[in-house]
């Protein structure tokens, strides 16, 4: 399995993508035929260490009308991000991830908010839409990552990101193993590893008791691509572990526990990516990090306030839509 790029090199700059000039450090990629399962769990796996393994799946472009022909009718939870979030200081965030104020919308009605430029204005966005009951899930290039990646054990099916260009899903990181697809347009992913965790000033544990899972402790309250350093000292540290990848179509990223992560998606046009959640092989990765501790504590202290939601969503009339949004926090 051919190396190509060193994780130990520090690249200049940032100025293709998003005319960044922050430096970075690439992520090792790698190509199908130099591909070799073994290589990648004792290089990567075992130690935790990101690698992108270039045009992974081949997949037809998941463009708009490609997408509309295969789930147009599917509903989905659409996130309502709204145009002013980027603006504001995350501390005065009242939501976050999977607690965004969310609407079901069939695809084709979603893929008419892209068509117009509302989306885009709007920052709406399909974000974690699960794809297992769709005809897109039993895909073979999909369903042979497990396999190729060594992840024997899937801990969400596929899951739908697609959005018109110009949309951030947040540094945070998660507390599975991950694969990210690209399928449409390019994203760029900036990462920094789990060592970084108090570099990047998490949101407080303690506002779970207060607002439930509609705020996340595993998301950071700083913008990497416009650090303020004053506020938040330890992001020098940090920027000197910051990572950056381009992915496009059939591409795919595996994403170790703990690896903070930001994705942006390029351009102006429709971009589409997929991703699943695996369990963590070895399991000593899961165990062994803070930051996974911290996460399962965060959802001990948000249950007295996810369970009135939960009784809340029980009484409303619209039942079926409001005990999905509430589970879909989980």
């Amino acid at each position: 399995m051919t190396q190509t790029n060193s994780m130990s090199v520090p690249n200049s700059t940032d100025t293709d993508t998003k005319g960044s000039n922050i430096p970075f450090l690439p992520i090792q990629e790698r190509y199908p035929e130099t591909w070799v399962t073994a290589e990648f769990i004792e290089q990567h796996q075992r130690p935790g260490i990101p690698v992108v393994l270039r045009q992974g799946v081949s997949e037809p472009e998941w463009n708009l009308d490609y997408l509309e022909s295969k789930i147009g009718q599917h509903k989905f939870l659409c996130r309502f991000y709204g145009s002013e979030r980027k603006t504001l200081d995350k501390r005065q965030w009242k939501t976050i991830g999977s607690g965004i104020s969310a609407k079901s919308l069939s695809f084709s009605e979603y893929a008419d908010l892209v068509r117009s430029g509302q989306a885009h204005q709007e920052d709406i966005y399909l974000a974690k839409c699960p794809l297992v009951e769709t005809p897109l899930s039993a895909s073979p290039s999909l369903q042979e990552l497990g396999q190729k990646f060594n992840l024997l054990k899937g801990m969400t099916d596929f899951n739908l990101w697609a959005g018109a260009g110009g949309h951030t899903e947040s540094l945070h990181y998660d507390t599975f193993d991950g694969t990210l697809i690209q399928l449409a347009g390019q994203k760029r992913v900036v990462l920094f590893p789990p060592s970084q965790l108090s570099n990047l000033y998490p949101f407080p544990l303690i506002g779970h008791l207060h607002h439930g899972l509609k705020l996340r402790s595993w998301f950071s309250q700083v913008y990497p691509d416009n650090p303020d350093f004053e506020t938040f000292p330890g992001l020098k540290e940090a920027f000197k572990h910051r990572y950056e990848v381009v992915l496009n179509p059939g591409d795919v990223l595996y994403l170790p526990v703990g690896w903070w992560h930001e994705v942006s998606a390029l351009g102006e046009g429709f971009v589409c990516s997929a991703n699943r959640f695996w369990s963590v092989t070895p399991r000593r990765r899961l165990f062994s990090q803070w930051s996974s501790w911290r996460t399962y504590f965060a959802f001990l202290l948000s249950m007295p306030f996810m369970s009135l939601k939960f009784l809340q969503a029980l009484l409303k009339s619209n039942r079926k839509e409001e005990l999905e949004k509430v589970l879909r926090m989980f």
